[in-house]
């Protein structure tokens, strides 16, 4: 860490700390499995913001507290934006603001997926350079099982990991995979126990940090650059059509599925 780094931000729902030249981020609502609330959702735009300028960091690790990596959207949160779809309009403004930062920054971005991943939390994992999944995690993109669209930048990262016939796949459905399956699809890179993800991300880690990072952000740079023209193509319009759905019927039977824990009875409204 160089003497001009300037103090990291006091986040409410994310701890920042440095390690050298890396920078480690971790969403930190542990008890709620870090599901993704309004106030989440804003430190996380902040957070990805001051890493993109950060001069005290090379490499950047994204993390979550506990059990889970991100369990999605919080339910209550999501049934308030429902009710207010202003907050929602708030919300999708935000979400554009977190992948284009995300895109945006040159450092690697290396994800820790310490456990679960789902919704925009899967969305944030797979918009990192390199994911490190342990054993037992799941992720997907549930967005419809609630009756929305997966606007938030799911229909711009899998079908780039993974090829437009099984992101499709599991998009349509909603369907969560095991670590094993992602790392074997090539969703994520590495799946590994539990016990040695923190072994297996500190050395890769080690090795960015200790390799030519001029050399290693411009070539991130330019292999972002494909993923930057979708995202500039597609979230407008992802955002535009969940703020839709978001009004909708469906969407509001889906939540109250979640809430009696049964199966939702979609009617296309």
């Amino acid at each position: 860490m160089t003497d001009t780094a300037p103090a990291l931000p006091s986040l409410s729902t994310i701890e920042m700390a440095r390690e050298g030249r890396l920078l480690r981020i971790t969403l930190n609502r542990p008890d709620a499995l870090n599901a993704i609330n309004l106030q989440l959702h804003d430190d996380l735009a902040d957070a990805m913001w001051f890493a993109q300028c950060d001069p005290g960091s090379d490499v950047i690790v994204l993390t979550g507290a506990g059990r889970a990596f991100s369990a999605g959207g919080d339910l209550a949160h999501i049934e308030n934006s429902a009710k207010n779809p202003h907050l929602f309009d708030h919300e999708t403004r935000v979400a554009k603001r977190i992948v284009t930062t995300l895109l945006d920054i040159d450092k690697p971005v290396v994800c820790r997926l310490n456990g679960h991943a789902v919704g925009l939390g899967a969305t944030i994992a797979l918009l990192c350079d390199v994911i490190f999944a342990a054993e037992g995690a799941k992720i997907g993109d549930p967005h419809v099982g609630i009756g929305l669209v997966a606007g938030d930048g799911g229909a711009v990262i899998w079908a780039q990991r993974i090829g437009l016939t099984r992101a499709k796949e599991y998009l349509l459905t909603g369907d969560l995979l095991s670590a094993q399956k992602a790392a074997e699809i090539g969703l994520v890179n590495h799946c590994v126990p539990l016990e040695e993800l923190d072994a297996k991300v500190d050395a890769f880690c080690e090795k960015l940090l200790n390799g030519a990072m001029l050399a290693i952000r411009a070539t991130k740079i330019l292999t972002n650059l494909e993923l930057k023209r979708l995202a500039t193509a597609l979230m407008d319009a992802g955002i535009a059509y969940e703020s839709v759905s978001v009004r909708s019927a469906d969407h509001m039977e889906g939540i109250q599925a979640l809430k009696e824990k049964r199966k939702p009875k979609f009617t296309g409204r």
